[in-house]
């Protein structure tokens, strides 16, 4: 026999992965308590969340007494709490994110308004969490939580403006704040005017923090401000926005005229020469907020695509099913899985929603290590006296030099200085911010608007079933959810114009750099990963970059500036690609190496890595295919006559990228085959 027939198969996938297996590959197999937050957020999304659709519940712009009713069901789960510290009766330690993180992608897995709904008073809490004075966080955080009488502060974040300005620009104010009275003596009382528009959760918040910019001479600048329900004036929640999407949660347009005490300034104010100055502008406010935030929302595109699976997957091999073909025959147990093109187009949906899960997951753990160094950072600046934000920069700058040494001598150990990089919190804060500035908006970004178009795939793989409302897994509704959730908290241009600064920044090149290396080694300890295609394809991207930064178009201008968005924008969405696809294999090595620990998973282990390693191969290959794609449209595409030693250079790692992808399509095919055989349900374990 030859070489090739004689090749024995691999193991393969036997079920679909459960908690088990996703425990060790979402890094949380050892925190018992993220654990039974995930089932009980489960419970939640799969219970009365899933009764609430398929009773047709979606059917209405309306704050109904059914979908009101999810709030309790919230707050008796402990979802409502889970974002409070355990000073203001919370009841997880350490940061949250990953918890956050969690609970979005549980509840998105059925419907992505529900998870918005949850979400809506930790948004709108959020300013008072990250920039809160005090006695604002212990006021607002604590009432926050859920009691036995029944009184608690749920917020709304009033950032949007009406139009033209709606999702525009979130540096146009229309919202205004006057001095409304200052007495001698005594706290001055200002006039807040705001509308807002497709502001969340405003059905059901008594407390709101809103936006607003100065209309008064005696007001320095920008600020957040914490409405209540209470306070003098007009607190209408406005008309009901009428949504095609997310309609399990409330979303209205507001209208607030209200008279409230200075001290509702998120953050304090000082007054100096008769002028108050708000010590947190309300930009510093949102980069913070925003900064968090935006990761579930990627999640909840993610959930969508892996829910997706199971239904379609019980679509295939059912179609044909009552008519012709007996059990037994092909046509009867698999249906379309005969069809290459049906198990091809499956493997794509899965491959993408497991690279966007475990980049939104990884973002989401990393924010829990640089939520405490950012408040240690804090604490040291106050300690040296470093305020302002001229003072604080150049203070960052000279940090990210020592950075910069550890990044490059990590293997001696030690900067210049003789400090031991690895324990210097203002080091490591730096390391960590140059990956969160990357990694949230590349999220956001490629989660949410990538995602958008794969769950329009998944949808079309049921034929018309999926765009009717008894659908199972609610993939119709699931697709156009998903459209709102590339706007959410800034559209696809809020990201990209983010990622084109935080890309070039050289602690996160660095780091970057060591990647490649990285993918190098772990491409000669696992074949068949796709490792070497993507260590081929980040350095197609790290060279691109280089000579974009350095290079003019055919008329003699630069082309890597701020405003060549034609040039920056895709280089943003080349890194978002690659970033998605390098994190879902750490995940796989992840699932390989701890999973040899569990021995539940003894048995179905082998086969379950080897799918996960072909789908991991599969992904690479098309990031690389994108970012190849993206690169030579920018090299070639500004020049007339593309010619010299550079593009020769390009050429060969082109090439290199090229020739990477071998085997990709065998590795698609062995994973398509794999799920013929994945055993799954008898039922979906929600109603239809």
């Amino acid at each position: 026999m030859s070489a090739t027939t004689d090749r024995q198969e691999p193991d393969t996938l036997r079920t679909l992965p459960g908690d088990d297996v996703r425990q060790i590959m979402w890094r949380f197999a050892d925190r018992f308590d993220l654990q039974m937050v995930v089932q009980s957020v489960r419970a939640v999304a799969r219970g009365p969340v899933a009764r609430l659709v398929a009773g047709g519940g979606r059917n209405s712009h309306d704050w109904t007494d059914e979908k009101n009713a999810l709030l309790a069901a919230f707050d008796e789960s402990g979802i409502t709490a889970l974002g409070a510290e355990p000073e203001h009766g919370g009841y997880l330690e350490g940061p949250q994110n990953l918890a956050m993180a969690l609970a979005a992608f549980e509840l998105s897995w059925v419907d992505a308004g529900a998870a918005t709904s949850s979400l809506a008073s930790h948004l709108g809490l959020s300013p008072i969490h990250e920039h809160g004075t005090p006695e604002q966080k212990q006021t607002y955080l604590s009432r926050a939580v859920p009691t036995n009488d029944g009184d608690i502060c749920r917020g709304a974040f009033a950032l949007t403006e009406p139009l033209p300005y709606v999702g525009v620009d979130t540096g146009v104010l229309s919202g205004k704040a006057k001095i409304a009275e200052w007495n001698d003596g005594e706290e001055p009382i200002l006039q807040i005017d705001k509308r807002g528009r497709f502001i969340t959760g405003m059905d059901f918040a008594n407390m709101v923090t809103a936006a607003v910019d100065s209309a008064d001479e005696r007001i320095n600048g920008s600020f957040f401000v914490i409405l209540e329900e209470g306070d003098e004036g007009m607190f209408d929640r406005g008309a009901p926005t009428l949504k095609l999407v997310h309609q399990l949660s409330s979303t209205r347009d507001p209208i607030f005229n209200l008279k409230v005490p200075a001290s509702r300034i998120v953050g304090g104010y000082t007054i100096k020469d008769g002028v108050l100055t708000p010590n947190v502008s309300h930009s510093e406010v949102l980069n913070d907020v925003f900064r968090h935030t935006r990761v579930p929302v990627g999640l909840m595109t993610s959930a969508k695509l892996l829910s997706a699976v199971e239904p379609i997957i019980r679509y295939q091999r059912g179609r044909f099913r009552g008519g012709e073909g007996k059990p037994g025959t092909p046509r009867h147990d698999l249906g379309l899985q005969q069809k290459e093109d049906a198990l091809h187009r499956l493997i794509d949906v899965w491959a993408t929603g497991e690279a966007m899960t475990s980049l939104g997951l990884a973002t989401a753990r990393l924010f829990d290590e640089y939520d405490p160094l950012k408040r240690e950072k804090d604490r040291i600046f106050a300690e040296r006296g470093v305020t302002g934000i001229r003072a604080m920069m150049g203070e960052l700058k000279t940090i990210e030099k020592a950075a910069l040494e550890f990044l490059d001598g990590r293997a001696s150990g030690e900067t210049s200085s003789g400090a031991v990089p690895g324990e210097d919190p203002l080091i490591r804060f730096v390391i960590d911010d140059s990956l969160t500035s990357v990694l949230c908006p590349a999220t956001k970004l490629w989660n949410t608007g990538y995602g958008a178009t794969v769950m329009r795939e998944a949808v079309s793989l049921v034929g018309g079933y999926g765009i009717t409302e008894d659908c199972p897994g609610f993939l119709g509704q699931k697709w156009m959810d998903a459209q709102l959730e590339a706007t959410y908290e800034g559209p696809e241009a809020v990201q990209r114009r983010q990622l084109s600064i935080t890309m070039a920044n050289p602690v996160f090149l660095r780091q970057f750099d060591d990647w490649i290396v990285e993918l190098g080694q772990i491409a000669g300890n696992k074949a068949g990963l796709g490792a070497s295609t993507l260590a081929s394809a980040m350095k197609l991207w790290r060279w691109t970059l280089d000579h974009l930064r350095e290079t003019k178009d055919a008329d003699g201008k630069p082309l890597f500036r701020d405003n060549r968005q034609g040039v920056t924008f895709p280089m943003g969405d080349a890194l978002s690609w690659l970033v998605a696809s390098r994190y879902q294999m750490l995940d796989v090595l992840e699932l390989e190496s701890k999973g040899k620990e569990r021995p539940e998973l003894a048995e179905s282990l082998p086969g379950t890595v080897q799918f996960f390693t072909d789908l991991c191969r599969v992904q690479a290959a098309r990031a690389a295919g994108e970012v190849g794609r993206m690169c030579a449209e920018l090299v070639y595409g500004y020049q007339r006559q593309p010619s010299g030693e550079a593009l020769a250079t390009f050429q060969a790692l082109r090439s290199e990228l090229d020739e990477s992808i071998a085997e990709a399509r065998l590795a698609k095919d062995r994973a398509a085959r794999s799920l013929t055989g994945v055993m799954i349900p008898e039922a979906l374990d929600y109603p239809a």
